[in-house]
């Protein structure tokens, strides 16, 4: 079939049209029908299709992230209870604010007996953190170097937790040495302490 032919093809006369035409004329129909579907209608839903399979995609990964969650549960509470017991013993390491005073004594009581001269021993203002306050003191001792290695041995032996930074050992005279350090000692804060800090932190301006 020409394009002659197609330009001569009168709709009136169709049923007079050779078959094979009529072949012709009913697959371009069909093309033309599937087109005019898939622009005005299909691609729409074929959208939609797309975005539904990529909301699918991520429910499936946060139903899985669920899942083993719900599976882990049991797992993550004991390590939980675990992490709260082992914090609970390291609070128990901590002195309370009463019993600060006797810590103090305590690392002072360490230098003088092991025969160390207090040239200083000055309490600071202490820093308070979320559950725990920090007091450093700063100290000066004179003593022999075996005498200084004791006293720093012994610190870190109290029940309490202590610590000692920013050491710095001099020469004083034959065979002494000067030993200044910033001792720092630990205290929880009390339930009423803590509720304070809650209520403080909330009032505060963000």
């Amino acid at each position: 079939m020409t394009l002659d032919d197609l330009n001569n093809l009168d709709l009136k006369t169709l049923a007079d049209w050779p078959l094979p035409t009529k072949l012709a004329a009913l697959g371009l129909l069909c093309v033309a029908i599937v087109a005019a579907g898939w622009w005005f209608d299909w691609r729409g839903g074929m959208e939609t299709l797309d975005t539904a399979k990529q909301k699918e995609t991520e429910l499936r990964s946060v139903f899985t992230t669920k899942k083993n969650q719900a599976i882990n549960l049991e797992a993550y509470k004991k390590q939980l209870a675990d992490i709260e017991q082992a914090f609970g013993a390291l609070l128990k390491q901590l002195p309370n604010k009463q019993e600060m005073d006797a810590l103090i004594t305590d690392v002072n009581q360490a230098g003088l007996g092991r025969g160390l001269q207090f040239d200083l021993f000055r309490p600071e203002a202490e820093t308070v953190s979320e559950f725990y306050a920090e007091t450093p003191i700063n100290v000066k001792v004179t003593g022999g170097y075996h005498d200084i290695a004791a006293f720093v041995s012994d610190v870190s032996k109290l029940s309490r937790i202590v610590t000692l930074q920013n050491i710095s050992l001099a020469p004083a005279k034959e065979g002494v040495l000067n030993m200044d350090a910033i001792v720092k000692t630990y205290r929880y804060l009390d339930d009423e302490e803590v509720i304070a800090r809650k209520q403080q932190a909330k009032e505060q301006p963000k």
